[in-house]
C-alpha cells in the first residue's frame, strides 16, 4: 500500500514518568529513555522524507511540576542539546527551539543560540522543539506584534486577516501541520499549537512515549493515509479533484 506521508508531524510525547514508575524506576529515567525515542523518531522521519517534525518537550504549564523534576528536565535538556546537536547537523537536520525562551537560564539560552546558529543553513528535516511553549502564549504574542504594527500605522485594524496572524505565529515559515500525535493514552491537545492544528488530523495512542518507535510512527502514518482530508469541501469534490489530477 502506498502511504501518503504527512509533510509536518507534531507530537505530544506523553508517558515518560508513568513508563518509569511502572518499571519501579525514578521518573527522570523515563525522561532519559524518552530521549532515545526522540532519536528513533527523528531517524524515521528522515527516512520517510517528512519535512518538519515538531515535538512538545516542555509546556509553559510544566513549571508547576515538582521543583526537583523541573530542575532535572532542564539539566537533561541542556545535556541533550550539547550531545545531539552535532549529530543533527551531520545529518542535515535544521534544529529550532520555539517558545518563550526568556525564562531559561543563560547557559541554556546560549546553547540554544549555538544550536540554531550551527544548523541554520541545513535543508533536510526541520526539527522543532517546543520548550516553555503554549498555544495561547503563541497567539497572544502574534496579536501583540500586530498591535504594534497598528500603532506604527503600518496596518489598519480592519484589514487584519487570518493570514496576518498566521505570519506572526511560530512555525509560520514551515509546512502546515498534517498529523498530530499524542502518546500515553490521554486525548487532549493541552494548549499545544492551537492555531497550527486547525486542519491537522488527530491521532491518539496508548503507547507510552519511551516505547513509541519506528513501527508506532508508521502505524500513525498508515492511519493518516486512510483519511480523507476535505478542508470544508464534500467527499465527492475531493474524489473528483483526485480523478482530474490523475487524468
Amino acid at each position: 500500500m502506498n502511504l501518503t506521508v504527512p509533510k509536518h508531524i507534531a507530537i505530544i510525547m506523553d508517558g515518560n514518568g508513568r513508563w518509569a514508575e511502572a518499571k519501579g524506576k525514578p521518573r527522570f529515567m523515563g525522561h532519559k529513555s524518552g530521549v532515545e525515542a526522540v532519536r528513533d523518531i527523528v531517524k524515521t522521519c528522515r527516512k520517510q522524507e517528512v519535512k518538519s517534525l515538531t515535538l512538545f518537550a516542555f509546556s509553559s504549564e510544566n513549571w508547576r511540576r515538582p521543583e526537583q523534576e523541573v530542575s532535572i528536565l532542564m539539566e537533561l535538556f541542556l545535556m541533550t542539546l550539547r550531545r545531539e546537536v552535532k549529530r543533527l547537523h551531520k545529518n542535515n537536520v535544521k534544529l529550532s527551539i520555539v517558545g518563550d525562551l526568556s525564562r531559561f537560564n543563560d547557559k541554556l539560552q546560549l546553547e540554544i543560540e549555538h544550536a540554531h546558529s550551527l544548523t541554520r543553513n541545513n535543508d533536510g528535516l526541520c526539527l522543532n522543539i517546543a520548550a516553555n511553549y503554549g498555544g495561547q502564549w503563541d497567539i497572544t504574542q502574534a496579536c501583540r506584534s500586530l498591535a504594534h504594527d497598528v500603532q506604527r500605522g503600518s496596518i489598519e485594524p480592519e484589514s487584519i486577516t487570518p493570514d496576518d496572524i498566521a505570519a506572526k505565529i511560530c512555525l509560520s515559515e514551515q509546512e502546515p501541520i498534517d498529523l498530530f500525535i499524542r502518546t500515553g493514552g490521554e486525548k487532549r491537545i493541552s494548549n499545544f499549537l492551537l492555531w497550527q492544528l486547525a486542519y491537522a488530523e488527530l491521532y491518539f495512542c496508548d503507547t507510552l512515549w519511551p516505547d513509541f518507535r519506528e513501527e508506532s510512527l508508521n502505524d500513525a502514518i498508515a492511519s493518516f493515509s486512510q483519511r480523507q482530508r476535505r478542508f470544508g469541501k464534500t467527499g465527492a469534490q475531493i474524489e473528483q479533484e483526485k480523478q482530474e489530477h490523475h487524468a
